[in-house]
């Protein structure tokens, strides 16, 4: 490759843990049911697992968004930029150019993108001349993946950005200015995101309050949490409303009489389910409620 990538085998290696399908470069590949029910689920539920797991530097805050109501969810693949120098510049764009890869080195992640992918770059939180899409390279980048980017850099043209339906960019700002003096080193290889670290594979959950990269073997464990969280908030705020319940009931370690209460609702809302009953009935075995 012309930047520098991480073996196959290293990165199978540092993740591991994921014992499922993988694309053909070893990232992790979560299925595409879960990339769908993980647009439904909450930053703070999702964020309160990972914690709970023992995993501190997961999210960070503080993006400009092109729409914020667009959640951006997918597949990490990840660049990394440097400052560039003459001679190692010239190198990375010989040995692309061999390789037949064509433009700035900004747009190779870009084509390396399929359904489902979300382009996550750490280009030094660098604003002005630090853009490293506008809207060609962002129209390009949704028809590939269908999704939208993480970038702690900046974007340009946000008028054209704002047109591409579906497509939505969390960036540190906005600038006028042309991409200088940058040049991609590492392409699908750990990078770190502000307070963040992001593995090639992680699960991008992107929303109003930041972002959280989850690792890909704990998608599954940290979706199904934040559903069940979500059903007993959608209960509890039910049976406040209709008067069924305290409030300090409801807010706190529930009696066996509201946990009947609450799987009696289950059934007759089974509509509400993003999982399986039989899932659900699962892990509310091992839950402590």
């Amino acid at each position: 490759m012309s930047a520098q990538t991480m073996s196959k085998e290293e990165l199978i290696y540092l993740t591991s843990d994921w014992k499922g399908e993988r694309f053909p470069d070893g990232r992790p590949k979560i299925p595409d049911d879960l990339l769908e029910r993980a647009k439904n689920i909450g930053i703070e539920d999702a964020w309160a697992t990972l914690n709970n797991e023992g995993y501190h530097c997961q999210f960070d805050r503080g993006w400009k968004m092109v729409h914020d109501d667009v959640p951006v969810v997918g597949r990490a693949l990840t660049a990394s930029f440097m400052p560039s120098r003459p001679d190692v510049q010239q190198k990375i764009m010989d040995r692309g150019k061999k390789e037949g890869r064509k433009g700035n080195s900004n747009s190779w992640p870009i084509d390396m993108l399929s359904k489902g992918d979300v382009y996550v770059a750490d280009g030094m939180g660098k604003i002005a001349e630090g853009t490293l899409i506008g809207d060609n390279l962002g129209n390009s980048i949704y028809a590939k993946s269908g999704n939208g980017v993480i970038f702690d850099a900046s974007a340009r043209d946000l008028e054209g950005l704002s047109a591409i339906a579906g497509f939505n960019a969390f960036v540190r700002d906005w600038d006028p200015s042309y991409l200088k003096d940058e040049v991609l080193m590492g392409l699908n290889t750990p990078i770190h995101i502000g307070r963040a670290i992001v593995m090639p594979g992680d699960l991008v959950l992107a929303k109003k309050e930041g972002v959280l990269f989850i690792p890909a073997h704990l998608a599954e464990k940290v979706i199904l949490t934040a559903e069940f969280i979500g059903l007993r908030d959608t209960f509890g705020i039910q049976m406040l409303k209709e008067g069924t319940y305290a409030t300090g009931e409801i807010d706190n370690q529930w009696t066996d009489k509201i946990k009947e209460a609450f799987l009696k609702w289950l059934d007759k809302n089974p509509g509400k389910l993003p999982m399986t009953r039989a899932k659900l009935d699962e892990y509310m075995k091992a839950r402590t409620w």
